[in-house]
């Protein structure tokens, strides 16, 4: 019988740690208890059928079985649910109202990335999942110089697409992203010096950028922005001396050893660098919301984490807490006109507040669209021969807000966001990073 509905939970949500070291996380028939006892709440309510394919999908599959309930859906079929969920973290941050500290203690993603952990364990992960999720070793071979032009132009040939798609499954019209010869770790190195920051309220002054692996070998032009845009305001900039993927990818694909290795790298530079003084930011919000929560949930007793943790900061989070403090110049000599932002996802969820449209919004001149909805495109989910006719679904409607807004400028926050909205469009335009229009604006 379907659990009734009833008035939700008005504290704000608190997330458990991840029990993932405990054998029982990857028991199979446990798990499919907790998913048929949350399916059957999710059922109940329908608040989320409108944020992704995972929704749409169970219910159909309840309202298609015998009972109508979801006491008729196959365990089988519960992994037709899972694999259209990328973590978008929407339905727990934004939708439902049964997440802790409500007695129901519903959390779906993380109920989700328990089941894409225990399909991982099993072996039978794809090998496009696998190497579309290692972005390291992926971006090190791609950014060779003549590989890079090889691929960039064999990603553009149709018959090379449509052998690709049947090959690897990687969808023949999706976008996929150019890979440069010139990372932002070189780019950087030319850039001129800043003057030394100052204090002001929960910042140091001084910020160490996780390049992170897209910037870094694709589109390494927003993170030369926000060089130039930070030291403008007296904000020094420098990078890790290395890094790793954060780990979100494999994150998403359930290889929870990979993300414990890829934060075994990264955690102990990046809390040298905070015991240095500096604080941290990234420009991909899924590597910020690793940083700020997957990573705490994860190792909730690792004090690095935790001090890592607390240094983590959004760019534009970080710029608008040093304007409240009086420490961001507002003399912007260029107006933007109208700018129709795209709200990404996994910067929603870290509950700070929207600080893009804020920090856009001081610049004279200025009108902001803003967009809060997903783009369904998450990285990989886009690209998927099986899934991008749903994420071209879900991004209809982030299309049709940017048309009818019919703005100067559009982008996201998620770059790659920002490019499958470009890519629905289809007429040729362009989307600038939020970063990169704060720089035009300063006329830099």
């Amino acid at each position: 019988m379907t659990t009734p509905v009833r008035e939700g939970n008005l504290e704000a949500p608190t997330r458990h740690p991840l029990d993932w070291r405990n054998p029982d996380f990857y028991n199979q028939d446990s798990l499919f208890r907790e998913m048929e006892r949350v399916f059957d709440i999710c059922h109940g309510c329908r608040r989320c059928v409108s944020l992704c394919q995972s929704f749409p999908t169970l219910f159909d599959l309840v309202d298609e079985s015998e009972s109508m309930e979801v006491d008729g859906v196959k365990k089988a079929d519960y992994w037709k649910v899972v694999e259209h969920c990328y973590l978008c973290d929407l339905c727990y941050m934004t939708k439902c109202p049964y997440v802790p500290p409500h007695e129901w203690n519903l959390d779906f993603p993380h109920l989700m990335l328990r089941a894409k952990a225990v399909h991982f364990r099993t072996g039978t992960t794809l090998l496009r999942d696998k190497v579309l999720t290692s972005t390291d070793a992926v971006g090190r071979l791609a950014g060779i110089p003549v590989v890079a032009q090889t691929v960039n132009a064999v990603n553009k040939l149709a018959p090379a697409r449509q052998a690709l798609q049947a090959v690897a499954g990687i969808h023949a019209d999706a976008w996929l992203p150019e890979f440069t010869s010139r990372p932002l770790r070189s780019r950087l190195q030319r850039l001129p010096a800043a003057t030394p920051g100052r204090p002001a309220g929960r910042t140091r002054g001084k910020v160490a950028l996780f390049a992170t692996c897209y910037m870094n070998r694709n589109e390494p032009g927003p993170g030369e922005d926000l060089t130039v845009v930070f030291k403008h305001n007296g904000i020094p900039v420098t990078l890790a001396v290395k890094e790793r993927c954060c780990g979100m990818p494999k994150l998403e694909l359930g290889d929870l050893e990979a993300v414990r290795a890829a934060k075994e790298a990264n955690i102990p530079v990046l809390a040298a660098l905070v015991d240095q003084g500096w604080d941290l930011t990234a420009l991909i919000p899924s590597c910020v919301l690793m940083f700020k929560q997957e990573l705490p949930l994860m190792f909730p007793d690792d004090p690095e984490v935790l001090k890592v943790k607390a240094a983590f900061f959004d760019p534009f989070e970080y710029l608008m807490l040093r304007h409240r403090e009086g420490q961001l110049k507002t003399d912007f000599p260029h107006p933007l006109g109208k700018v129709a932002y795209h709200a990404a996802c996994h910067q929603r969820v870290q509950n700070m507040g929207p600080k893009t449209r804020e920090a856009l919004a001081l610049v004279p001149g200025t009108e902001i669209e803003f967009i809060e909805r997903c783009s369904g495109h998450d990285g990989t989910y886009a690209v998927k021969r099986e899934f991008h006719e749903f994420a071209m679904k879900i991004v209809k409607p982030v299309v049709a807000r940017v048309n009818q807004a019919k703005p100067d400028h559009y982008g996201s926050d998620c770059a790659m966001a920002g490019h499958h909205i470009a890519h629905a469009r289809g007429d040729g335009t362009l989307p600038e990073h939020p970063i990169t229009l704060l720089r035009k604006a300063y006329g830099l």
